[in-house]
Order: structure tokens, then C-alpha cells, then sequence
């Protein structure tokens, strides 16, 4: 059967519309349906067992922390209960572990979804780890206490590396052996590996597995075929055991178990129909996992080394010197797969890293050059300094020392490319058919096999893709997002001009300013030109929105970031303070004016009349456009209308009952509006 990848590969296509076609969504016996209908939070209890330690509530849902670390503040949990999961969120974290039976009790409640699809929102987390309710714990009880060997070896391990040679060093060690999913890594290692393209080395995945699968038959070569297949059995299965059922895991699970009977029954497999049979598999098992972008990563860089790497070691060995004679140095042997990978590996991710993140680390195939000659032996010492942490920790440190050192290089090399310029490129993210043509594309011109006159088709049409992408770039848009429930409403107002933008925000926290850079990053904007900050509650992180923003203006002193009449500008962007006691201003984007009344007290001055003369009919005659980031009164409504502007936005959700008037646009309590 694995002669021909036709039936794997249709049998995957099946599952594949099979799993899109059925939306994610909760089981009968889910805790959602205790909610009954409801909108509000509702008491609740629940009981069942934990299935991680906790993390901290800001952390990344797959970085556990270690256990010897702790945890200060709020966290959250998932929790497996007989029906479904839901999470639970700790306001103090406990002293919880992995397996634990617990039985809780406080306020249920569905978790709120993103107000715009660019943003990371609760319900969409949660739902991607088959979760639909949050729990705010009030009461908790420990029902049992049950071992853990698993999960404490892997704290054990983890813990040891970490302080025999730090967070960073011990951390990336660790992770060779454990994947950073549960590695407490520092997020600036996570961020600086990112942005080098390296992440693949922090990720428990086919190529790990390959170094030790590889290692283990080495050693047992001469050996029997049952015992080879022990020893090869045996390495499977402890780096499922230690790196956890993740979709990337157990994908290179599957094809190492198959290629290991296939290889040592004298069968030649076929790595396109394995691929084939695993993705199949895995989603037949768990159809959720298509939704999961670790999963659709790693799929499509496997898929690409098995179609398109040797073609194009091939390629490359005949146009560098010497390869088309045939008397080519020794070093072009090595260079060609070497490049030929990375390449690979990165052309078939690139539409999945626009799609979902909308930037493209720009130096990762030289990245990879370099870091290739490291990860080998780094990857092959840690893991047998795992076996040395667990039955004699006293010779670790020493034994660490010459592999710290390869570790440090490969820090250094992360670090030091994602401090390179343009490291990344801010593409923006493109819209769904834009990326499935670019895929069309890209296949043709990848895929071995294809006539020249395929392949300039597929070039015309992914420059034609390109082209309308950054035209639609460049054009002008307003987009607001608001959010006014579980917390003080915020609202961020972006104005995007010809591939630049401006921000004005309600708040200064750092929610906020994370918020602006998830809209920054999908919209292809690099920083912002400035940002406008009307919270008088100063910045508890100001770097955070220095980074962001060219010039940020906020209050000081408790004087209002503008002045009445004072401009915040650049070329077609510009907002203006129209009152001296509140946040009424004027933006001008490119050939738009818009009024922009964030709050009560701006809705007030503006309709006292207490704005200057000169503003104020400007804004009456210029602005043919209305921000209002309260609901209106009736006497604020008929002054609206009497206005008459071509067009108003209303943070929040419209007058219940009736309908807006014509040309009005309410967010709701959680959403976003968009003009272009």
C-alpha cells in the first residue's frame, strides 16, 4: 500500500474536509451546558483532575512553569472533568501539580472572543484545547494527590538543566530534550528565536526525534532485528513520554514508528505516503488538531522536505562551482542538502506564517546555515545529560560545561540575527484567498516535475497576489476595537495612511499596548508614526509603548497630552485638540476628518460650545465622520443628528430596542468597525 502515496494522500484529503467542514465544538456533557443559555457568569462547581500545572494568567498557554520556580499572582489551568474541560482562573496562584483531583467552585463563564480577528482572543484559545467555559475559582478543594512519574521527571529534568546552567542556557538545553511546551523558557529567548526562524529548535519535532532514533540504531547495529526494534521501539516511545502528546510530536511519532518496521523488515518507505498515513491518522484521531497552527507547521515543512529538498539539493549541487562537472570541492557536498533544507522547510511554511502571524523572518535560511553544524551535537548532549540530571545530578554541572559553551554559540547566533535589521518583514497579513492563490503559486513553483511555461504562470500569478496585497497595504483605513467587558472599557482607534499608521488609545496599560502590537503586526505596519495615550493613569510600562510608536504622547503632570489647538502630526495623519478640559480632537487621515468624542465629559464640552471658535468650525464643516466612545443621551442624540455627519461610530452596543439611525455604526460590547 505504501508503494504508491495516492491512496494516504487521498485518504488524508478526506479527513482534511472532513475535519474543516465540522466546526470545533463542545461535547454533550461539556461544562457549557450548566450555563444554560445564559450570557451572564453563573455559580457553578465542578470536579475533575488538572491537566498541567498551572502557568501565569499573561504567560504563552504553553509555557508550564517549572515547579521549583513557583508562581506568584493569578494563573489558570485546564481542567479535565468527566463531560469536557473548561479552565480555571486563580486570582492567588495554589500550589497545584499536573494530575492532581481537585473538585472547585465560583463563577462560570464562556470566555470572551476577540472583538477583531487580528487580535488573540480567550474563546479562541481555549476552543483550539477543547475548552468553552472559564471558571473564577472562589473555593478549591485537593481530592487526591495521585504520582506523577511523567510530569515529574520532566519538572526534575527541566529544574536541573536550569540551575546547573542558567535559564537561558539550561532553558535551551532542556528543551532539546523536552520541547519548549514544557520548558519554562524566558520570553526573551522565545521572541529572539522567532524572529531568527530558529523556533523548529525549541520544538520537540521529527528532527529531534530523528537524532536519537538515529543515535539508538547506531549502537545497536550488529544487534538482531527484534532487538533493534526494541532499542528503536524503546526511544519512540520515551520522547513521546517526555516531550507530551503534542500534534508536532506525535506526527513524527507516527512516521518514526512506521519507518522503523518498514526499514527493519527490508521495506523501502516511501516518505509522502508515511506523511500521509500519519496527518490521516492524527486527524481521524483527534480532528481538532487541523485547527492547530503547530500541527499545520509541521505538516507543511515535512511535507516540503520529502517533495522538494533533494530536487533542490539536487539543483543547487549543479550551479555551484564545479557541481554540473562533477569534479566540485568537498565543502559543495555539504553546502547543498545544508541550504537545500532551510529552503525547503521555509517555502513550504511561508503562506501559514502570513496567514497567521503576517511577518517573515527574513534571515532564516543563513540562520539555519549556520545553527545546523550546532544542533546535531547539541541536541544528541542533552539528551544524554538527561539520563546524568535524573540517576547522577552531581556530575552534571561539569559534564555541562563543554556543551554550555555550543549552547551559548547558538544563543548568540539567535540573538544576534534577530537583532540584524529587517530581521523580520511586517507583510501584513492577507487576506484567506489572497494566501490560498499565493499556495497555487508556490506550488507550481516548487514542486519537481513542472514545465517552464507552469512555472511562469505560477510566477505571474504570485507577483499579481503580491501586488494587490501591498496595494491594499497602502490604502487608507480607520479601525476601532473595542472592548467593554470583564474589565474597564478600552478602546484603540488606528488610522492607516499609504503603509503608515497612527494610534490613539483610551488606556495606557500594557493589555493595550500588546493589543496595538498584534494589530500593528497584522496590518504590515512596522511602528506606528505616533501614539496618542488618553488615560490619565500613567503607563506602568512605558517602554512597552516607546517600542511601538515613533512619538508617544501622554499625560504628564496631570496636564492633558495636548492643549487646546496643539497638533500631533505626520505626513497624513494628523489629530488636533479641540478643547482645553477634554478629550475632544479632530484626526485628519489623508482626505478624512473625523470628530472624535471618546468620553462623556469630550461629548459635553463639544456640545456646550466650549471648544474654540476656530475648532469647533472646523470640526462642524471638516468633519463629515463621529468616534463617540459613549452611548449617547437623548439630548446628546438629537445634537448628533442636527450635526449630520455622513457617517458615526458608537463604542459599545446601540440603544436597545430601537434602530440606529442612518449612516450610524455601533461596535457592540466587544468589536471592532472598519472604514476604508
Amino acid at each position: 500500500m505504501l508503494r504508491s502515496p495516492l491512496l494516504p494522500l487521498l485518504l488524508l484529503l478526506a479527513v482534511l474536509v472532513q475535519a474543516q467542514l465540522r466546526p470545533l465544538q463542545p461535547a454533550a456533557g461539556d461544562p457549557l451546558r450548566l450555563l444554560a443559555g445564559a450570557d451572564g457568569p453563573q455559580p457553578a462547581l465542578l470536579q475533575g483532575h488538572l491537566l498541567s500545572d498551572p502557568v501565569a494568567a499573561g504567560a504563552a498557554p504553553s509555557a508550564q512553569a517549572a515547579a521549583h520556580a513557583g508562581l506568584a499572582g493569578p494563573c489558570r489551568v485546564l481542567l479535565q472533568t468527566a463531560g469536557g474541560r473548561s479552565e480555571l482562573s486563580f486570582s492567588t496562584c495554589p500550589a497545584l501539580r499536573e494530575g492532581w483531583g481537585v473538585r472547585v467552585s465560583g463563577q462560570l463563564r464562556r470566555p470572551r472572543p476577540a472583538p477583531h480577528p487580528l487580535l488573540a482572543g480567550p474563546a479562541e484559545r481555549l476552543a483550539r484545547q477543547g475548552s468553552w467555559t472559564r471558571l473564577t475559582v472562589e473555593q478549591l478543594e485537593v481530592l487526591s494527590r495521585p504520582a506523577t512519574p511523567i510530569a515529574d521527571l520532566r519538572r526534575i529534568i527541566a529544574a536541573r538543566f536550569m540551575a546547573a546552567a542558567g535559564p537561558e542556557q539550561g532553558g535551551l538545553l532542556a528543551a532539546l530534550v523536552l520541547g519548549s511546551a514544557v520548558v519554562p523558557l524566558p520570553a526573551e529567548l522565545r521572541a529572539d528565536f522567532r524572529v531568527a526562524g530558529l523556533s523548529h529548535a525549541l520544538a520537540a519535532s521529527g528532527f529531534h526525534l530523528s537524532v536519537l532514533l538515529g543515535a539508538v540504531l547506531a549502537l545497536g547495529r550488529g544487534l538482531g532485528r527484534w532487538t533493534r526494534l526494541a532499542l528503536g521501539g524503546g526511544a519512540i516511545a520515551l520522547f513521546l513520554m517526555l516531550a507530551g502528546a503534542q500534534p508536532s510530536v506525535v506526527r513524527a511519532v507516527l512516521m518514526g514508528a512506521i519507518a522503523l518496521v518498514l526499514l527493519e523488515s527490508g521495506r523501502r518507505a516511501r516518505p509522502l505516503g508515511l506523511l500521509g498515513l500519519s496527518l490521516a491518522g492524527m486527524l481521524l484521531l483527534r480532528p481538532a488538531w487541523l485547527h492547530d497552527v503547530g500541527f499545520q507547521l509541521s505538516a507543511a515543512a515535512t511535507a516540503g522536505l520529502v517533495l522538494t529538498a533533494r530536487p533542490l539539493e539536487q539543483a543547487l549541487a549543479q550551479r555551484l562551482p564545479g557541481g554540473a562537472s562533477g569534479s566540485a570541492p568537498w565543502w559543495v557536498g555539504w553546502l547543498a542538502p545544508a541550504l537545500a533544507v532551510p529552503v525547503a522547510a521555509s517555502l513550504w511554511t511561508l503562506p501559514l506564517q502570513l496567514l497567521h502571524f503576517g511577518v517573515v523572518p527574513l534571515y532564516a535560511v543563513p540562520a539555519n546555515l549556520l545553527a545546523a553544524p550546532l544542533l546535531t551535537p547539541l541536541t544528541l548532549g542533552a539528551m544524554a545529560l538527561a539520563v546524568v540530571a535524573v540517576l547522577l545530578p552531581f556530575l552534571l554541572a561539569p559534564l555541562l560545561v563543554p556543551l554550555g559553551w555550543l549552547a551559548l554559540l547558538l544563543l548568540q547566533l539567535a540573538h544576534a540575527v534577530a537583532g540584524l535589521p529587517m530581521a523580520q518583514w511586517q507583510s501584513g497579513r492577507p487576506l484567506p484567498l489572497l494566501v490560498l492563490l499565493f499556495t497555487l503559486a508556490l506550488l507550481g513553483l516548487v514542486l519537481p516535475g513542472l514545465g517552464r511555461r507552469r512555472r511562469f504562470l505560477a510566477a505571474s500569478l504570485g507577483l499579481g497576489v503580491l501586488v494587490l496585497h501591498l496595494v491594499l497595504l497602502g490604502g487608507d483605513q480607520l479601525l476601532l476595537v473595542h472592548q467593554g467587558e470583564g474589565g474597564p472599557a478600552r478602546d484603540l482607534l488606528l488610522a492607516r495612511h499609504r503603509g503608515r499608521a497612527a494610534l490613539v488609545s483610551t488606556r495606557a496599560d500594557g493589555f493595550s499596548c500588546r493589543q496595538a502590537g498584534q494589530l500593528a503586526q497584522g496590518l504590515g505596519v512596522a511602528r506606528f508614526d505616533w501614539a496618542l495615550l488618553l488615560d490619565p493613569v500613567a503607563a506602568v510600562d512605558p517602554a512597552c509603548w516607546s517600542n511601538q510608536a515613533g512619538r508617544v504622547v501622554a499625560y504628564g503632570d496631570g496636564a492633558a497630552p495636548l492643549a487646546a489647538g496643539q497638533r500631533l502630526a505626520s505626513r497624513g495623519l494628523a489629530v488636533q485638540a479641540l478643547a482645553m478640559d477634554s478629550h475632544a480632537l479632530l484626526l485628519h487621515l489623508g482626505r478624512q476628518h473625523w470628530l472624535l468624542l471618546p468620553d462623556r465629559q469630550s461629548l459635553a464640552s463639544w456640545r456646550s460650545g466650549q471648544t474654540p471658535t476656530a475648532a469647533k468650525a472646523s470640526a462642524g464643516k471638516a468633519a463629515e465622520s463621529v468616534w463617540l466612545g459613549v452611548r449617547p443621551r437623548p439630548a446628546d442624540h438629537r445634537a448628533l443628528l442636527a450635526l449630520g455627519p455622513r457617517q458615526l461610530w458608537l463604542s459599545g452596543p446601540g440603544p436597545a430596542g430601537a434602530p440606529l439611525p442612518r449612516g450610524w455604526r455601533a461596535s457592540g460590547s466587544s468589536g471592532a468597525l472598519t472604514a476604508p
